[in-house]
């Protein structure tokens, strides 16, 4: 299993990997240390918690450490005319009857509600490589499907702005 990802993807994973490495963990360490000095570890709540906390930052890192170890590296640039990554996406949902503007990134980036759709589901899959005028068939799942109309397309780049999710 890999994932497609860009240099700026691989750069900002490692960069939250130096952070938490370098600056959360030992933090961290200190806080449960000073928890541990409170006394008895079965009922000190805070503790526990930073203890959970510890877990959490070192699984993290651990996923980043993972995705880069296993990263595809992929380029940006899309044949002209088409829909890229990156690119920012105009289109008209018809069963909505509304226009909306999404940008097509790798799922690291992804954030629906942020208008930021991941390359790789079904409608960023539906519609990179098309063109401007091409209805697009959306099919989230067998039963359901419904068509958009890319309008306008605007290239974009791969940029350090958008963050990388922490799911």
């Amino acid at each position: 299993m890999h994932d497609e990802l860009t240099k700026v993807d691989i750069q900002k994973m490692q960069a939250e990997i130096d952070e938490r490495v370098n600056v959360l963990r030992p933090r961290l360490k200190e806080q449960l240390k000073a928890a541990r000095d409170l006394g008895d570890l079965s009922e000190n709540d805070e503790y526990h918690s930073v203890r959970r906390a510890l877990n959490q930052n070192n699984s993290r890192i651990r996923y980043l450490q993972n995705m880069i170890n296993t990263a595809v590296l992929i380029d940006t640039d899309s044949e002209d005319g088409t829909v890229g990554l990156f690119d920012h996406v105009t289109i008209f949902d018809e069963d909505e009857s509304e226009e909306r503007v999404v940008t097509i990134v790798t799922t690291l980036r992804n954030d629906i509600f942020g208008g930021y759709i991941s390359k790789e589901s079904p409608f960023g899959r539906a519609v990179l490589g098309r063109r401007v005028g091409d209805r697009v068939e959306i099919r989230p799942s067998e039963n359901y499907s419904y068509y958009v109309q890319i309008r306008a397309i605007e290239k974009g780049k791969d940029d350090d702005s958008l963050p990388i999710s922490s799911y």
